[in-house]
């Protein structure tokens, strides 16, 4: 498989939350801003990048009966990890993103990417899907926290764009996050149908 299309295909074609719709969680309980989407999606790419890599090079040592349970060690080991950093060098964001970061660990996407194509790869094949994938949640959960923070605070990544009193409350409350999601995906999916009419 070529390596550029393994890459690509997380970012598009397999993207998690707008094309698999996995891990909907964390893609509408963070992504009030821009920065929140951002640094819960580079958060996710290192537990998914890490975890793909040790699954790969130790898939041949794990007995079917306990591949899951495996897995899931594996994970959680990477998401301590990501978890402690984030608390000693980006307090702010790690009380941001609270509860959600240690839930990486149960996380869809990644335990679906050991499980389908790490399980079944090289390490290196298995370090770009980690990128691939991990890139696409990020652009994902990046873009509708900068649309939500735009909307419903007149912000992007904290620089004011106009006075928050402009803003639609309801674009930073949970409901924005079903309403931003939908519109997206209905705008990629309009995207999709013309580009293969044209095709």
């Amino acid at each position: 498989m070529n390596k550029l299309r393994i890459i690509l295909n997380g970012i598009v074609k397999e993207n998690p939350a707008f094309v698999l719709l996995l891990g909907m969680c964390p893609t509408l309980g963070t992504t009030s801003s821009a920065m929140n989407g951002l640094g819960m999606g580079l958060a996710t790419t290192f537990v998914l990048i890490c975890s793909n890599m040790v699954v790969s090079s130790v898939k041949s040592l794990i007995p079917d009966s306990v591949r899951i349970p495996a897995y899931i060690v594996i994970i959680a080991t990477f998401t301590t990890l990501v978890q402690m950093l984030c608390q000693a060098y980006v307090p702010s964001l790690y009380a941001s993103l609270g509860i959600f970061l240690p839930l990486i660990v149960v996380n869809c996407i990644v335990l679906g990417r050991a499980e389908s194509f790490a399980a079944k790869n090289n390490v290196f094949d298995s370090a770009l899907d980690g990128i691939g994938i991990g890139l696409g949640f990020t652009i994902a959960l990046t873009i509708i926290g900068f649309v939500r923070e735009v909307l419903g605070s007149g912000k992007a990544f904290d620089q004011i764009l106009f006075p928050e009193e402009y803003g639609a409350l309801v674009f930073v409350l949970a409901p924005g996050a079903f309403i931003v999601l939908g519109f997206v995906i209905g705008t990629m999916n309009a995207i999709n149908r013309k580009r293969n009419k044209t095709a």
